[in-house]
């Protein structure tokens, strides 16, 4: 049973809205923050980077402070405007492929994370928790909504598709050629059916956002344990949220590169490998794996096709059969010595949306020694695992939509 709820989104206007909207801060270069920072006074990197117009020196609470004061100014100078009444968001995505994302932004329950009603596939950092969760303690709101899946629901369905007859509240195209759209859902019998959908739902699932949950469920914890009239119904107790159905989610691969052969010449490695895996030598072809349980191998200026030998590794579990873990555990922490996949600064990762020969150019340039395709993880596997209690390997899958910062805002 999810609870859903109509929150009053603070918007960019309709004429600010293209130039606010940023995307994540880390997805910059530094280069690319700086002519942003530089020549649009509008942009949300504004407020997430008040160094540039202060100290860029500051850290930790002094620079959280500096964040929400240069939020404040935006709401002050009425580039920034909150709805008055609690609102459901439809919120349409046409990337430049033309694929479309329909769903609605909404405020997700804390309590449902904490009851595993929203359930997680994917390992974070505790750290990183910590530090976002004193963000937000301190900004006082949320401007990058969580990404979650919903089954596919035909009431909500027909209710976005009958919403986005109207003219969207704006419509802006991004310089990566995605469209965006949103259209307000203010009306109490259409919101009322909205919510009953989703709180007769057993399970929705996060997937992608899972710090940003993870952070918003610790600020929920504390707040709660600090206030001796806790009701529930604060607005700590809830988070901002993208939720869409299945069959709208994208999910790609993300292919791994690494920087050596631990030590292995290549025919050692080579034969370390045919201990578990068929290899055929492709060429220089570029090859790229479409089935389960394969997957493409750059080496030395040739493609290779590996094939696991099912006499070679036991699948016991849903993680056991998921291909990042089995790569993992065949090839990556036995042979390379790749133990921790997160924060170990021998291997990267590239998201399978971008061309295979990414990884050629990767291994060519000298940069990395290996390189590893595989075919992307599908939402049954996803959901299974978070079923399990499972967590699957870091970079395992690489989500779309990716969602903009500073087009709705979440107070709490």
């Amino acid at each position: 049973m999810a609870k859903i709820i109509p929150f009053k989104a603070v918007r960019p206007t309709r004429d600010k809205v293209s130039l606010v909207a940023a995307r994540s801060y880390q997805s910059y270069t530094q280069q690319q923050l700086e002519s942003r920072l530089r020549d649009n006074p509008f942009s949300f990197l504004q407020i997430l980077n008040p160094g540039y117009k202060y100290d860029k020196t500051l850290s930790g609470e002094a620079r959280y402070n500096l964040v929400r004061n240069r939020y404040l100014e935006f709401k002050e100078e009425a580039i920034f405007v909150q709805d008055e009444t609690p609102c459901y968001y439809v919120y349409k995505i046409v990337d430049r492929d033309q694929q479309e994302f329909n769903g609605i932004v909404a405020a997700a329950s804390a309590a449902d994370y904490e009851k595993d009603n929203i359930k997680k596939h994917e390992d974070t950092i505790e750290y990183r928790e910590i530090i976002f969760k004193e963000y937000l303690k301190t900004v006082g709101f949320n401007a990058e909504p969580v990404l979650l899946t919903y089954p596919d629901n035909a009431v909500i369905a027909k209710i976005i598709e009958k919403t986005q007859e109207d003219r969207a509240e704006f419509e802006f195209t991004t310089t990566y050629r995605d469209t965006h759209y949103l259209w307000k859902v203010e009306d109490r019998t259409t919101i009322e059916m909205i919510a009953k959908e989703f709180e007769q739902m057993k399970t929705i699932y996060i997937a992608d956002g899972h710090h940003r949950s993870a952070s918003s469920y610790l600020l929920y914890k504390d707040l709660r344990d600090a206030n001796p009239d806790h009701q529930g119904d604060e607005f700590y107790n809830f988070f901002m949220s993208y939720l869409i159905p299945e069959s709208d989610l994208r999910i790609h691969e993300f292919n791994r590169v690494i920087k050596d052969l631990n030590g292995l010449t290549k025919e050692e490695f080579l034969i370390q490998l045919d201990a578990l895996y068929r290899i055929e030598n492709r060429g220089k072809i570029p090859y790229k794996p479409s089935k389960k349980h394969h997957f493409s191998m750059y080496l030395d200026g040739e493609f290779y096709s590996l094939y696991l030998r099912k006499t070679s590794y036991d699948i016991e579990t849903s993680l056991d059969g998921l291909d990042a873990q089995i790569l993992y555990k065949t090839v990556l922490q036995p042979i390379l010595g790749i133990v921790d996949l997160r924060n170990g600064d021998r291997i990267s990762y590239i998201n399978g949306k971008k061309d295979i020969v990414n990884i050629k150019s990767a291994v060519d340039s000298g940069d990395y020694a290996v390189g590893f395709g595989m075919v992307p993880v599908n939402i049954e596997e996803m959901k299974q695992i978070a079923d399990d209690g499972l967590k699957m390997p870091p970079k395992s899958t690489f989500i779309e939509p990716k969602l903009r910062s500073g087009v709705t805002i979440y107070e709490f």
